[in-house]
């Protein structure tokens, strides 16, 4: 679907050229002709500032978490609707929150048509593209909002124009699906660009950008600041130091992402009726109790969802998923959610984190519905304070909040003590194995035994929902610096 929708779109502007903006409005018209926009195939512009993380707020309160942004380059090929973005940043430090030392990340990602990718290295590899194919729409939606594309855009989508205070709205959609609406100054210049995308989370969510400070960057009209808003709260906020018109900007998509990979969902069995889901970089916990399912985490979106209900089908079949024992509210551990809800599963979750799904699920899922906006059944939550214990009247399922993390605020770990095994996530990712320690101990993992002490868990093996593998405390042990042996 994206590649048809934004392919066709930039195929639109390529054969529309400066001999349509004779239909278009005037403020539409002068907007184009002042920003160059008709002669403009591609664009790159360069900066620093802040980037946000979007989707993993440490608490459910609070906004996206800040990185420092050394180096922000886009570049944009309009006619062909594809983009490179090449990041250089690291996390703020923020005051009373423990977090990983601040390490500098070099993120180098893409789209073109309907596929998104990144480019990274892993340990000693060679740079590799990866698929991203729930960022398609992100970085689709970001080409058509920056100013230059927010006008062909219009001008390709027989755009609708008013008057408003100080200057024009437009507005179109791409394909009847994708709704732009933008404010043209009385400098004809593009002053702020929304947009909708699909969020499993947050359902239609809305992009904002706004662009102020126009300069003259070696003749081409573009705003020097770019604040971008997303789900509520900043997601990047650049100063632009550079703008290059017409740069060659030639995007293809390599094989190896050329299809995105399907989603697959492995059962491996930790002991009796205990099985680790795995699969991508996301893994589940299923425990088979007597007449119903308890499954921990739903992470990532519906996709995943639907593919570890029809694994659970084939492992389990014939018992209802009664309970889906959610993490902490990050939108990679909670994009999953809503097909359970569909599904009839009670959401067991820290109090905090229902008061925040109830809130946000509110929201229209109209973009991509999913199951539960077809259904709209209504959520049912088992949520609690501190320590929560769901029993078949034989095997008991320990849900204790994981206190005084710097990751989040709203944070759980389960534990079952008839077979010593621990499911946790985020707090400690296993390495491959035979990797060495880190140099540093992560103060997440630290926090993590420092709550097993504490609560007295007696934990034979570890199920982390990220990460390669199961390991044991003697793992955690040596990730944190302590002797493996416990005395």
């Amino acid at each position: 679907m994206h590649r048809s929708i934004y392919t066709a779109v930039g195929l639109a502007v390529a054969l529309t050229g400066a001999g349509c903006s004779l239909l278009q409005p005037q403020g539409l018209q002068a907007a184009s002709e002042a920003s160059g926009a008709d002669s403009i195939k591609s664009i790159e512009f360069s900066g620093s500032g802040r980037w946000y993380q979007f989707g993993q707020a440490p608490n459910p309160d609070l906004s996206w978490p800040p990185f420092d942004v050394k180096n922000f380059t886009a570049d944009i090929n309009y006619d062909t609707a594809s983009a490179r973005v090449q990041i250089t940043r690291s996390q703020v430090v923020e005051p009373g929150r423990l977090r990983p030392a601040p390490v500098e990340q070099k993120v180098d990602q893409y789209v073109s048509g309907g596929t998104a990718w990144n480019v990274a290295a892993a340990g000693n590899a060679a740079p590799a593209p990866s698929a991203q194919p729930t960022a398609v729409e992100e970085r689709l939606a970001e080409i058509w909002a920056s100013p230059q594309g927010f006008l062909k855009a219009a001008q390709a989508n027989h755009a609708v124009s008013k008057a408003v205070d100080n200057g024009t709205e437009v507005s179109f959609s791409i394909a009847d699906k994708y709704r732009y609406v933008g404010t043209i100054n009385a400098n004809n210049q593009v002053e702020r660009v929304q947009t909708w995308i699909d969020n499993p989370v947050l359902g239609d969510t809305l992009v904002e950008t706004l662009y102020t400070d126009y300069k003259d960057f070696g003749g081409i009209q573009f705003p020097a600041h770019i604040v971008r808003n997303q789900g509520g709260y900043p997601v990047l906020d650049i100063n632009v130091s550079a703008v290059k018109a017409n740069p060659p900007v030639d995007i293809a998509v390599p094989q190896q992402v050329a299809k995105a990979p399907a989603v697959v969902v492995t059962a491996n069995k930790l002991a009796e009726g205990v099985y680790y889901l795995t699969g991508g970089s996301h893994h589940s916990v299923a425990i088979d109790q007597r007449d119903h399912i308890v499954l921990v985490e739903a992470p990532q979106n519906e996709e995943r969802s639907q593919a570890v209900i029809a694994k659970l089908k084939e492992i389990i079949p014939n018992k209802p998923i009664k309970y889906l024992v959610n993490t902490h509210a990050h939108f990679d551990h909670s994009g999953g959610l809503r097909t359970f809800v569909d599904e009839g599963a009670a959401i067991v979750t820290l109090q905090p984190n229902q008061t925040y799904y109830e809130k946000v699920w509110a929201a229209s899922h109209t973009i991509n519905p999913d199951r539960l906006a077809k259904s709209l059944k209504p959520a049912r939550f088992e949520s609690f304070t501190g320590k929560h214990v769901l029993s078949d009247g034989k095997r008991n399922i320990e849900i204790h909040s994981i206190a005084g993390s710097g990751h989040n605020d709203a944070f759980v770990l389960v534990y079952l003590p008839n077979e010593k095994i621990l499911v946790e996530a985020d707090a400690y990712t296993p390495p491959a194995a035979n990797a060495p320690p880190p140099a540093k101990p992560n103060p997440y993992s630290v926090n993590l035994y420092q709550n097993i002490q504490k609560l007295k868990l007696d934990v034979g093996q570890i199920a982390a929902l990220h990460g390669p593998r199961v390991v044991t405390l003697a793992d955690l042990r040596t990730a944190i610096g302590l002797p493996k042996a416990v005395k």
